[in-house]
């Protein structure tokens, strides 16, 4: 199995290379300038790709490959004001003796020397190796993959999804363990950074306030990205991301701040700098490069005819959140018509591809539950505002429709609240959860909340009141899914603690869904 632990170990602070070979077209940023107008053999204060390679957004006949020239990370990046170009090569084995597809593009100073390659061309369904050269240094090699064809059944596959990875509260542990697992993609629903300041007495620290300026956007992102399990497992297989909340600003909603004293205005300026970092970070395709506040991250991903994935952006689009957030007895705002979570236009757009039946699984890959969990014992209820049950009326609408549009097998794949839950989801709130269209899988965190603990007491309440949740865990790790043609079988992998180094791994559930069947089964 590929390894990238052995080039974040060992990879040479100084490693040049020599090449030859025609220079292929790719779609990449740019700054405008051509090639001659930027520096070739720039000297750079230290190893240019500290912050290591990643890829992702997989199509049948190619990927994003991505890196970004930080050789001071956590000083801006450490470079001049002038773009670079780079050089990059992918190839059909780890050791490069069959480069098929290379060239050159350019680290824009415009984009924190950022390079996003669209490489295509490629052969479906196989795993390819890349790499980046620049100035004479060489990056770590990464491991990446293409999907099968369009119009192919599409062969079983095992991807991993995970969120929230708060830096301050706990190691990164959970990748370390993904690694082994040898997925085909990654999904990432959320909160790949957090925004606050630096904390006293925690697991390791923040750097400076809360960030706000994009020098303290990219220092953030930089810092998550210097950690050695999640550089690790960003170099083992494509990511497909999108984000929630923390990535700009705590339960933000919109264009509105979660503190009532900021303006719309100074959040999408601040929302503005949080997009562009957060595309600086990312595999993301040229097609999600940010206009000023916005950036279309909603897209379909397809696996064959064997899996759609539609991965959805729930927080620049929604309404405020009703009955002042937090967890509530529901008020009039949440039945509001004209309240919404996804905005017509991605609504839309959702229904407009899971109409098409030729995918076996529509999985929806979002960041908040859609399963509606009263939270409170007795007969008062209490639900979550900021996630779909405060946006009733978008949430019977997305279910209504999966069943009125005979959706195919909808699986809903969720992330946001630091603990595992397996629902059945009903059209509309049924106590006795007897009337399911779908399923939703909800993972933990990598680390957000430190060490998890499970409360028997909290659990026989939460099953009383909500019989459609088959599961609940308050650990800490990610979600494993293995999807074939016969079944869609999901294991719950958790870590003992994230509070110090070399936790072992554990699966608490396995659950499965048939074809046909919109109700889990314990596996």
């Amino acid at each position: 199995m590929f390894s990238p632990w052995s080039w974040s170990v060992r990879q040479p602070r100084r490693r040049f290379l020599r090449f030859t070979g025609a220079a292929l077209a790719a779609s990449a940023l740019t700054s405008g300038k051509s090639l001659a107008a930027n520096r070739r053999h720039p000297a750079f204060r230290d190893y240019p790709f500290q912050l290591g390679v990643a890829s992702g957004d997989p199509v049948e006949d190619g990927f994003v490959i991505w890196t970004r020239l930080a050789p001071v990370p956590l000083e801006g990046g450490g470079m001049t004001g002038e773009s670079m170009e780079v050089r990059w090569e992918v190839a059909e084995d780890e050791r490069f003796s069959k480069v098929v597809r290379s060239g050159s593009t350019i680290a824009s100073a415009g984009w924190g020397h950022s390079v996003h390659v669209e490489v295509s061309g490629l052969q479906p369904e196989r795993w390819y190796w890349y790499r980046f050269t620049a100035g004479g240094e060489r990056s770590p090699v990464g491991r990446t993959r293409t999907a099968p064809a369009k119009g192919s059944p599409g062969s079983a596959f095992r991807f991993a999804f995970a969120s929230c990875q708060h830096y301050e509260t706990g190691l990164f542990t959970a990748y370390q363990h993904m690694l082994s697992d040898d997925v085909d993609v990654v999904f990432h629903l959320g909160d790949y950074i957090y925004e606050g300041p630096a904390t006293k007495d925690r697991i390791r620290a923040h750097r400076g306030p809360e960030i706000k300026t994009l020098e303290q956007y990219r220092n953030r992102h930089a810092l998550y990205r210097l950690d050695p399990a999640l550089q690790a497992m960003h170099a083992a297989a494509p990511w497909v991301v999108t984000w929630d909340d923390h990535e700009v600003d705590n339960n933000y909603a919109g264009a509105i701040s979660e503190k009532k004293a900021v303006g719309q205005i100074e959040l999408l300026k601040r929302r503005a700098i949080a997009y562009r970092v957060y595309y600086e970070h990312m595999p993301l395709r040229r097609a999600q490069q940010p206009a000023g506040p916005n950036l279309q991250l909603y897209r379909e991903l397809n696996w064959g005819l064997l899996a759609r994935f539609l991965v959805l952006d729930t927080r620049q689009y929604r309404t405020d959140q009703p009955c002042d957030d937090g967890n509530k007895p529901p008020c009039e705002d949440c039945y509001r018509t004209d309240a919404t979570i996804l905005g017509r236009r991605q609504r839309d757009w959702l229904f407009r591809r899971t109409t098409d039946r030729d995918a076996l699984w529509n999985v929806l890959a979002q960041q908040v539950m859609m399963a509606r969990v009263d939270r409170k014992a007795g007969p008062e209820e209490a639900f979550s505002m900021d996630q779909w049950p405060g946006y009733e009326a978008d949430r019977r609408r997305v279910l209504d429709h999966f069943q009125s549009a005979r959706v195919k097998n909808p699986v809903v794949l969720t992330g946001d609240i630091h603990t595992n839950w397996a629902n059945d989801l009903d059209r509309a709130y049924a106590p006795d959860g007897k009337d399911p269209v779908a399923v939703e899988f909800v993972g933990t965190s990598i680390s957000s909340g430190g060490d998890g603990v499970e409360k028997p007491k909290y659990l026989a309440s939460l099953h009383s009141e909500n019989p459609f949740v088959k599961f609940h865990n308050a650990e800490r790790g990610y979600v494993l899914c293995d999807v074939s043609r016969d079944h869609w079988k999901t294991a719950y992998r958790t870590v003992d603690y994230v509070t110090r180094p070399g936790s072992p791994v554990r699966t608490r559930a396995k659950f499965v869904v048939e074809p046909g069947q919109t109700r889990l089964q314990v596996g």
